[in-house]
């Protein structure tokens, strides 16, 4: 029993809440005893399994959430993060060195004892703590993975500037990166498609009617690298010009990737 209990809170819960679910004071002194359970602050337990995130979290009177929860979720992150947490007790809290805590109101109501945090204050928060660009690359990630709705997102009280995020969100890109190809090319006013679908594969981006763009993840490779050479050869046949960048062009030398782009439509590569 105790351990069912356990698992269902994800290994880490309060004292309190533990008895209030039927174990005894005596059996959870026993557990404690025996190495089974963890006593990790004063009102909260641990099986010796649980997530180390979680204990720390507890253990800190915190809440996961921002970068670290969206991490967590599989949403793009652009690049680590000393830990990004709520604060869901304002006053409980132990501030760990290099985290950085956010006491803003959440857009959904916190349980103060739940330890992670809802992906919908998740998106909130990030869209405050990032870059704009990063930011929406985080939004499109969760829309991407469905791990919220568009429709819910824009009924909640967002402010001027999550509003704005969500305006220039698609759950249509696969990766962060294409976000941020997306964003900075918009300036240039041309129909630019993502995802289309050509000659039997997809595309990330079409830009007017014959120049392709494509973009390499830091771990493309092997049989994904070799279909997609393959197809590049395809669509050259057919009278389209391909562009092939990769992550660090496009995340630490933007300027390269936005000149091969000018110097195509100046060339008239994207024309029928």
């Amino acid at each position: 029993m105790l351990r069912e209990i356990l698992a269902s809170h994800d290994g880490v819960m309060r004292t309190r809440t533990l008895l209030e679910s039927g174990v005894s004071k005596h059996r959870v002194a026993c557990a404690v005893s025996a190495g089974r359970l963890l006593r990790i602050r004063r009102g909260w337990v641990a099986s010796p399994q649980a997530d180390p995130a979680l204990v720390f979290a507890a253990r800190s009177g915190l809440m996961l959430s921002c970068l670290t929860q969206a991490r967590r979720l599989g949403i793009w992150v652009r690049e680590a993060d000393p830990g990004h947490f709520a604060v869901p007790r304002p006053g409980a809290e132990v501030r760990p060195d290099g985290a950085r805590l956010h006491y803003g109101k959440p857009l959904i109501p916190r349980d103060p004892f739940t330890l992670v945090d809802r992906v919908e204050n998740v998106l909130g928060i990030i869209a405050h703590c990032q870059p704009r660009e990063d930011a929406v690359a985080a939004w499109d990630s969760a829309l991407n993975r469905n791990l919220v709705d568009r429709a819910a997102l824009e009924r909640l009280p967002l402010d001027g500037t999550a509003r704005t995020v969500l305006a220039q969100t698609t759950p249509f890109a696969d990766s962060g990166l294409e976000s941020y190809v997306r964003l900075r090319l918009r300036w240039l006013r041309l129909r630019i498609v993502w995802q289309p679908w050509l000659y039997g594969h997809r595309v990330d981006f079409l830009i007017g009617e014959r120049l392709v763009l494509q973009i390499d993840g830091s771990h493309h490779a092997g049989r994904q690298r070799t279909s997609d050479i393959s197809h590049d050869a395809v669509l050259r046949l057919r009278g389209y010009s391909v562009l092939r960048v990769g992550y660090e062009q496009v995340m630490f030398r933007w300027p390269e990737v936005q000149t091969l782009v000018m110097e195509a439509v100046a060339q008239g590569l994207h024309l029928a």
